[in-house]
């Protein structure tokens, strides 16, 4: 499978709480995080295509540091969906990966059981069961319990045929709906059915200081 990544990594990390933006925190190792975001994709021959969305602080860093044909770098936008967007118009193979800069501990094993899917159902995304019991809660009070083997917590990469994200993001844009990641527009305006691909690494994102030895 032949495919684009498009990396988003625009946010403001206002939760981050450091003085330096999230995307750019140095591990002891010497990469930051967008490095070890990037890594498992540029190890990726089926990666044809790494299209960067991101802010100018990180654009100056990655321009310096990598010469490497299959990377794009663009713009992000007002929201993380305005983002996917400014990143879809550069895609150019059939099928895209859309992966959030801030989940850095992607592992290979869970990116190639992904890329199987997406190619056989043509929408497919990594998510993980839920262990916890998962309450209805309606002004600070219980009204009720949610059979937890029905609900997954999304991650990414979540992949698509390219023309299928495409299709909804315009049609998501006409319509002024915003949705929380890719695959609530594709729930909303697609045909295709979503595959969910669980994921057995750690996968997490990388949201508060707290979370940045996380994956080591």
């Amino acid at each position: 499978m032949n495919y684009s990544a498009v990396i988003v990594a625009a946010g403001r990390s206002t939760r981050f709480a450091a003085d330096t933006n999230k995307i750019l925190y140095k591990y002891s190792d010497g990469k930051r995080v967008i490095d070890k975001t990037l890594e498992v994709f540029l190890a990726d021959e089926d990666c044809h295509q790494l299209v960067v969305v991101t802010s100018d602080e990180v654009r100056e860093y990655l321009t310096e540091k990598y010469d490497e044909a299959r990377m794009v770098i663009c713009d992000g936008g007002d929201s993380r969906q305005e983002s996917v967007w400014n990143g879809l118009k550069y895609v150019t193979e059939d099928f895209v990966l859309v992966h959030d800069g801030a989940r850095c501990f992607l592992q290979r094993g869970d990116l190639n059981r992904l890329k199987a899917e997406v190619t056989e159902e043509q929408g497919a995304l990594l998510v993980k069961s839920e262990t916890d019991t998962i309450k209805v809660a309606e002004d600070g009070y219980v009204t009720g319990t949610i059979d937890r083997d029905k609900v997954k917590r999304a991650q990414t990469p979540q992949g698509f045929s390219t023309e299928v994200l495409r299709e909804c993001y315009r049609k998501a844009m006409m319509e002024g709906f915003t949705g929380t990641d890719d695959c609530s527009l594709v729930e909303r305006f697609g045909t295709v059915r979503i595959k969910c691909v669980e994921c057995f690494g750690n996968n997490m994102k990388i949201t508060t200081i707290n979370d940045v030895e996380g994956g080591i």
